[in-house]
């Protein structure tokens, strides 16, 4: 057999393109995923900020009860991990009271395991009161 005749032979290529373009694919796949994963980690632990402030904003509830609000709903969604810095608190730059709730928490690079305190949301709510104003 020439030399060339042997280079111009594929016999044995197609699994070897297989198990390349598999695992290009794959490598996409997950990649996918996980980003999906960290979006919907970042939503979630949102949500809970901006249910937490509505909550703490009532007139008949605590700036406490509204972390814990928040904590509750972060824990049963995505695990207690994520629900570790919570803070609240009240301020008027927008022009009137409102209470503001901050979670600071991992970003998930890889599965669940991610960079600490990647990831910090906010979320903001008018206070109710009873009185006039």
């Amino acid at each position: 057999m020439r030399p060339t005749a042997a280079l111009a032979n594929e016999r044995g290529s197609s699994p070897v393109e297989f198990v390349l373009v598999g695992a290009l694919l794959t490598a996409l796949v997950l990649s996918v995923l996980q980003v999906a994963f960290a979006v919907y980690v970042r939503n979630v632990v949102h949500d809970a900020a901006v249910e937490g402030a509505h909550y703490a904003a009532l007139a008949d509830t605590t700036l406490g009860e509204g972390a814990e609000r928040t904590r509750t709903v972060i824990t049963r969604a995505v695990g207690a991990d994520y629900a570790g810095d919570v803070s609240v608190g009240q301020d008027s730059s927008l022009g009137h009271e409102s209470v503001v709730i901050r979670v600071r928490t991992s970003l998930p690079v890889l599965g669940l395991i991610g960079v600490p305190y990647g990831m910090e949301v906010e979320a903001r709510a008018p206070v109710e009161s009873f009185g006039d104003k």
